[in-house]
């Protein structure tokens, strides 16, 4: 009975910052409206400000795949050409990265002390204001819920150390059987990676959002549910899985909205495979960058500097890709 309220809790506590950002996404796009039209039409007019935007996007409504449905809306109605959208999907990649580092940083403050009073602020403009100001505060409620949502997540998730070292026999055992699980499908090389790749796609689909996928990934690895290898390559899957969003976006759109949700595709599959290659000397650089952070940086509050790992792998992956294929988007 333990296991299943703790499973809900969880689940309660993903609703809570899917739902948190369903609202700022929301909120963000009406309180932008137009203007953000006119900012992707017009800050798109290379690669490279394409990749600026699309992290800019990203980084506010806290989706990259919110930022690719309107990516790829906009190429259907002509507002993007298929060129300037890949670079914002680069950039959207990039700008999800940003999840990571908000839940790496968690133990560094209590998030329930900041989101309550946000959703405080955000309440009364929802319920008096008008126009504009309602959707400010329909996104200051979103991103309340999202931080709120984040810190319910981090206290569901129970840490595996001290379930191992409960007195609840019940408890032990089921610990010892994930541990098990993991420790076998895990030290088989690139057939170990290739199924932790899968369960980052699977997660993702499950999810719908590569942002909560994220979180769970990053939050399971602090509590000591997978280490840092497990972790970097269902990260990795995540990556994949959230073509998907676009991919059914472009379903009934023209062919040119069709070729942006591919060229996302083709843009992440192409990075899992160059890192597959070169996922040893690239996470032991990772590690080394997390090694001489602070201490009080990587380790207040967390037993474990996994987090600031994982965010450092995620960010460094994502911009080592822009920079390997953002020389190849015509071809692509």
């Amino acid at each position: 009975m333990g296991s299943v309220i703790t499973f809900l809790q969880i689940l309660g506590s993903l609703g809570v910052f899917l739902f948190g950002m369903k609202v700022l996404s929301e909120g963000i796009q009406k309180v932008a409206g137009q203007r953000m039209r006119y900012v992707m039409a017009k800050m798109t007019k290379n690669r490279f400000s394409g990749v600026a935007t699309g992290f800019g996007v990203t980084s506010l409504l806290q989706s990259s795949s919110a930022t690719t449905v309107i990516v790829v809306s906009f190429v259907n109605v002509g507002l993007l050409t298929l060129v300037e959208s890949i670079g914002v999907i680069m950039g959207a990649n990039l700008g999800t990265t940003v999840t990571a580092w908000i839940i790496a940083a968690v133990g560094k403050f209590s998030l329930s002390k900041i989101a309550l009073p946000i959703i405080g602020i955000g309440l009364p403009f929802l319920f008096i204001g008008k126009g504009r100001a309602k959707d400010w505060g329909e996104a200051a409620i979103g991103f309340g819920l999202l931080f709120f949502g984040l810190g319910l997540l981090k206290e569901s998730v129970p840490d595996l150390k001290s379930m191992l070292e409960s007195s609840d026999g019940a408890v032990r055992a089921q610990a010892e059987q994930f541990r098990d699980f993991i420790e076998s499908v895990s030290g088989h090389g690139y057939f170990s990676y290739l199924i932790f790749l899968v369960i980052g796609v699977l997660l993702t689909l499950v999810v719908q959002s590569s942002s909560a996928a994220m979180a769970i990934t990053v939050i399971l690895a602090i509590n000591g549910w997978i280490e840092f290898e497990e972790s970097a390559f269902i990260v990795l899957g995540e990556n994949i899985g959230t073509t998907v969003t676009a991919w059914l976006a472009s379903l009934g759109a023209n062919h040119h909205a069709k070729r942006a949700a591919r060229a996302h595709f083709i843009f992440n599959v192409l990075g899992v495979i160059w890192m597959l290659i070169l996922f040893v000397p690239f996470s032991q650089f990772v590690l080394w960058i997390a090694s001489i952070l602070p201490e009080s940086l990587r380790m207040e509050k967390h037993k474990t500097d996994i987090g600031f790992s994982l965010a450092i792998f995620h960010t460094l992956f994502n911009l080592a890709n822009i920079c390997l294929l953002i020389g190849f988007v015509p071809l692509i």
